[in-house]
């Protein structure tokens, strides 16, 4: 066992967490979730949905009234008379449900007296107006009745109302065709065409116009004339099927997806099975508790908008990542067999496993330091024990293992490993592990390892960690600035050697990356030994093959390369590396002056960055001295982190309100990056990537949105709501 000094350097992560004068109050937020309730029989065509004031739901079918109950849309027996009837349609009025059958207009509310027999063929529609009048609808003509349900007047459209509605405060009702709407002014008993157009669909009257939904966007009618005013094209699909107003907002439903309107001209988009379970939209409406009804052809969606903290969305996932995401103690990957059924899941191996698993290590870690948790402490070393049997089960000094598995678990038939990992088999032979480790695997284990032994105070454990951080870095020093196998060869990535680093332009991020990983893990390595020889090394590297020049290159300067593989596009994956890496960067450079430089090259990356709003980048560059760190956009993004952890397929590329970009080195698509539950799950890489998901084989891992969260608070960057800390 090595000697180390026994009062290592005092300054550790912690300090950066006092100087930061800018802080979000972690306070209740409404967060957004879908649940779902699907129809029972494919045969049932669904019609629409309506909400009375005791919360209850009703959605017509075909076959009658159904309730959501237990994820299902089920039959609703509730009210016998209503059984018998032929229901054709139903209209939510004063908090009541009122029901058109093939013979009457009805309620069960008001002691059951509103019992209207009508007397008309086939009516299909039926709009409530004041005092308990209507109106009623067939195939060709309208019919108005008064509040004592004695007809009217009857006026000929001549073709197939869509929809209607009253608008009592101005004695009025319009209908909708395929191809016209109308007014109906009850007073006058008159009865007027007042816009024409093609492919209408809905309508609803909004901020003081009249929106009329069609299949290529939403006419935009004035409210007091019927005035054409323009077209919205720039919707998230153009294809409308429904228009609704809750609230002070506007709703709209597509072909692909609904949609909410919000003032700054953006929209909150809903679609994938994330949040519905089919993207036709067939209704949109009013739910109980602030909630949005969403009816779709293949059930019911409920969005539900909870007051929820950040630190309570924090537990909400704790619970999950130890539930379903520890193997061995490893973060593990979790695979569906069948798609979006948790009760399915297999936990598997990746090639990362060491990487994820020091990031969700290092969220444990930041938890303890803030909170002192002896569950947070619990995890943190149980992760730590999986990670240095990483660096053990290889048998080869230094070598960590990608990951291990017991040896007849690997060659399952759902588990084939990886793509071009290699297995062999450990000391103990029921163990096999995998091998071709690469220089983002060194990286995590040199961040958490340091992480680690500046957080945990027990000497034991903390020199469990430093004697790891030499083991690894004697092996690469070793072998030349190799990462060395079973083979005696080099493996793939694990290359930091000059011949290597220096073979590419000053444009290949690689020659950036490498020099600035092998330059820090020097710099953690004589940081918590005091060897000089650490030093020395780094000083060699950087006097001889210009590693500190490579390291201090402005982030600016990478781009395309031709000819080179490494260059052809951004390679985002690296940002995991370099901002893990960054706060040791910096805070162990050997003097003040390549302190500073060091933090302005870790700033040049963070701009480049920067339009990616994500937290952990934010806040691990904040960890290493940034004062403007975007705080707000990172709380935006933690917000925005969807509670439903499958991998859904997610489209976005069909969508008109987005500005498009031309095709980039970053491989950026629009003019912005979406809020997170918009996109597909991806991990803290592909931020510019819209489009993709497994259909739903996948849960991601909860660490994700728990390292960005823990980190902020660490940095003091988040501060915890004391009425709502546990």
């Amino acid at each position: 066992m090595l000697l180390y000094r026994s009062k290592i350097l005092t300054l550790s992560f912690l300090w950066l967490s006092t100087i930061f004068s800018q802080s979000y109050k972690d306070v209740p937020y409404l967060q957004d979730r879908s649940k779902q309730f699907v129809k029972q029989e494919n045969d049932i065509r669904l019609i629409g949905v309506k909400t009375d004031g005791n919360k209850n739901i009703n959605v017509l079918s075909s076959q009658g009234l159904l309730s959501p109950w237990d994820k299902k849309l089920k039959p609703n027996f509730q009210y016998r008379p209503i059984e018998n009837h032929n229901i054709i349609a139903i209209e939510s009025h004063k908090n009541q449900f009122y029901y058109l059958t093939n013979k009457t207009v009805l309620s069960h509310s008001f002691g059951g007296k509103f019992y209207v027999e009508h007397g008309i063929e086939n009516p299909i529609l039926m709009s409530m107006g004041n005092n308990n009048s209507f109106l009623i609808l067939n195939d060709k003509n309208l019919y108005f009745f008064d509040k004592k349900g004695l007809l009217r007047g009857s006026h000929s459209i001549g073709e197939k109302a869509l929809s209607v509605k009253s608008y009592p405060e101005t004695g009025r009702f319009l209908i909708l065709t395929l191809k016209n709407l109308y007014q109906f002014r009850t007073e006058e008993q008159l009865l007027e065409k007042v816009y024409s157009g093609t492919e209408f669909s809905s309508f609803e009257k909004y901020k003081k116009k009249i929106w009329v939904g069609s299949n290529s966007g939403i006419h935009l009618l004035s409210d007091c004339n019927f005035k054409f005013e323009r077209i919205v094209e720039k919707l998230p699909y153009d294809q409308i099927t429904s228009l609704k107003k809750i609230g002070a907002d506007l709703w709209g439903g597509s072909t692909r997806g609904a949609f909410k309107f919000k003032s700054d001209g953006k929209f909150n988009y809903y679609a994938s099975k994330r949040w519905l379970l089919d993207d036709r939209v067939i209704a949109i409406e009013k739910g109980p508790n602030k909630s949005i009804l969403i009816l779709t052809q293949k059930g019911l969606n409920q969005i539900v908008f909870e007051p929820m903290t950040l630190e309570q969305k924090a537990t909400y996932f704790q619970e999950i990542q130890r539930k379903r995401h520890i193997r061995y103690g490893l973060e593990s990957s979790v695979k569906l067999r069948v798609a979006g059924d948790l009760s399915t899941i297999e936990l598997i191996d990746t090639d990362n496993d060491g990487l994820w698993t020091s990031m969700y290590l290092a969220s444990e870690l930041f938890r303890y330091a803030v909170t002192q948790s002896e569950d947070a402490k619990k995890n943190a070393l149980e992760a730590f024990e999986a990670m240095e049997r990483l660096s053990t089960i290889s048998g080869i000094d230094g070598f960590p293992a990608r990951t291990y598995e017991i040896d007849s678990f690997q060659k399952s038939s759902w588990n084939k490993g990886s793509s071009y990992g290699i297995w062999k088999k450990a000391k103990d032979s029921r163990w096999v592990w995998k091998t071709t480790t690469s220089s983002d695997e060194s990286c995590g284990h040199f961040f958490v390892y340091a992480l680690f032994a500046e957080i945990i105070k027990d000497i034991k454990w903390k020199n469990r960690a430093i004697q790891l951080i030499k083991k690894q870095m004697d092996h690469i020093i070793e072998n030349n600035w190799y990462l060395v196998s079973w083979d005696a060869k080099p493996t793939r990535w694990g290359r930091w050697n000059p011949d290597y680093v220096n073979s590419f332009p000053i444009q290949v991020g690689d020659r950036r990356l490498n020099s600035t990983l092998i330059l820090t893990f020097l710099q953690t390595a004589y940081h918590f030994t005091k060897e000089q020889r650490y030093k020395d090394h780094a000083i060699n590297l950087s006097r001889l093959y210009g590693y500190e020049e490579n390291a201090c290159r402005s982030a600016e300067v990478i781009g395309y390369v031709k000819g080179e593989f490494l260059s052809d596009s951004w390679n985002h994956s690296d940002d995991e590396m370099y901002f893990l890496t960054a706060p040791a960067f910096v805070k162990y450079a050997f003097d003040e002056d390549s302190k500073k430089h060091h933090l302005e090259t870790v700033t040049s990356h963070w701009k480049i960055e920067r339009s990616e709003k994500n937290p952990l980048w934010n806040f691990l560059y904040a960890l290493s001295g940034g004062k403007d760190f975007d705080l707000k956009e990172s709380i935006w993004w933690l917000k925005e982190y969807p509670l439903d952890l499958i991998d859904w397929k997610i489209e976005n590329h069909h969508r008109k309100d987005l500005e498009r970009i031309l095709s980039n080195f970053r491989k950026q698509q629009y003019s912005e990056v979406l809020p997170r539950d918009e996109r597909p799950h991806h991990l803290h890489n592909q931020a510019y990537r819209n489009d993709g998901g497994s259909g739903g084989y996948r849960e991601y891992s909860p660490y994700v949105y728990l390292l960005p969260y823990w980190a902020g608070r660490y940095v003091k960057a988040i501060e915890p709501c004391k009425s709502y800390v546990e």
